[in-house]
């Protein structure tokens, strides 16, 4: 290698490769083989090329389209870059929500995850700090714009999620080199292939069998890509739907089309709608408080303040969109038998109020 002339060090050469394949131009371009994705994506992660060029190839794969074969390529790299744990439990969920997170409505799934915890499924919220274009707020702006919670340690979280059965995890401590990129992606501004597939990643697994992703994808298209990835994947069971803002908050704004893959197999699609889920009351109930909230101005305190009165004792407008999402995640995976069902149990956990301690505890701790 020539130390002084980095432009020709190895890495640099096969980067300049795969750019004259997939910038060449709308009718030149060509598409990468499987093999040559993971590379690529593989020198942007360990930081092996120009910042320039990093840029260039995220943005040039984008305006290209990304192809199976190449999505899957990026999603290894990626995958082989995360730093990964496991804990004592028989099952465990991933909510993996937009990394951009939401700014449209209020949503509720910060407050969501000590319900679903305590419906008997444990499970954690993964996420980073907003994400370009939309800069909205994701579970990590909330720790550390409302919470005050920063700089704790990847260690300190996974031991309060195996204490509490419920938690936050951020890419900052699952995968370092992915979080090294968000000012290159401040840059781009437009969402990369990242945005897809971070949401799809494991830091922590469980025993066979238990371990279930919940995610979300707003443009329709997107859908495809993440079930390829969930078959190659380690997860046991993966469910992505269109959710409300792209969230896991389904059918609350629309009928929802949801996918369950499970291993190998191909995705089984589902119609998710209010009507056909709960009772007509429950579903009324669900449906105007999800449209009252767009007449709603709010911010992070008032958002906390609603997630955190729902937490006390079920009152408030969140508690029902907390209840419903409680009810159709753990449907989904086979913890209840209905989604009314669900609603139902998640509603008097939330009058009981124990969710709002155990997440005043779980803050607390984290602080230290």
């Amino acid at each position: 290698m020539n130390e002084s002339n980095p432009i020709n060090s190895d890495g640099e050469l096969r980067m300049q490769g795969y750019l004259g394949k997939i910038a060449a131009g709308p009718r030149m371009s060509k598409d990468l083989t499987e093999e040559e994705a993971e590379d690529a994506l593989s020198l942007i992660l360990h930081g092996s090329i120009s910042p320039v060029r990093r840029g260039v190839f995220l943005i040039a794969a984008r305006m290209k389209l990304e192809t199976i074969p190449e999505i899957l390529g990026f999603w290894r790299a990626l995958d082989k870059t995360t730093v990964r744990h496991s804990l004592p439990f028989d099952r465990l969920l991933q909510v993996a929500d937009p990394f951009d997170g939401f700014n449209r409505l209020p949503y509720f799934g910060f407050y969501t995850l000590p319900v679903i915890s305590a419906l008997g499924l444990p499970v954690y919220g993964h996420s980073s700090g907003p994400q370009p274009p939309k800069l909205g707020t994701t579970f990590e702006k909330i720790l550390s714009d409302h919470y005050r919670i920063r700089n704790t340690s990847y260690e300190k979280r996974l031991e309060l999620l195996q204490k509490f059965r419920f938690g936050f995890l951020s890419t900052e401590h699952c995968n370092p080199a992915l979080h090294s990129l968000d000012s290159l992606r401040m840059e781009i501004v437009k969402r990369p292939i990242l945005a897809t597939l971070e949401k799809m990643l494991m830091p922590v697994s469980v025993k066979t069998g238990g371990n279930f992703l919940a995610s979300g994808y707003f443009h329709k298209g997107y859908e495809d890509a993440m079930m390829q990835v969930a078959k190659i994947s380690s997860f046991d069971t993966t469910i992505v739907g269109n959710g409300s803002e792209g969230t896991t908050l389904f059918g609350v704004h629309k009928s929802a089309r949801i996918w369950v893959a499970s291993g190998e197999n191909d995705a089984e699609e589902r119609k998710f709608d209010l009507q056909s889920l709960f009772d007509a009351e429950t579903a009324d109930t669900i449906a105007s408080t999800h449209k009252n909230f767009k007449n709603q101005a709010y911010d992070l305190a008032q958002l906390a303040k609603w997630g955190e009165s729902a937490l006390a004792d079920g009152t408030g407008p969140a508690a029902p969109l907390i209840a419903c999402q409680s009810a159709t995640l753990c449907h989904l995976f086979g913890l209840v038998d209905n989604a009314q069902e669900g609603y139902n149990a998640a509603y008097e956990i939330l009058q009981q109020g124990n969710c709002l301690k155990s997440l005043t505890t779980y803050i607390k701790e984290l602080k230290g």
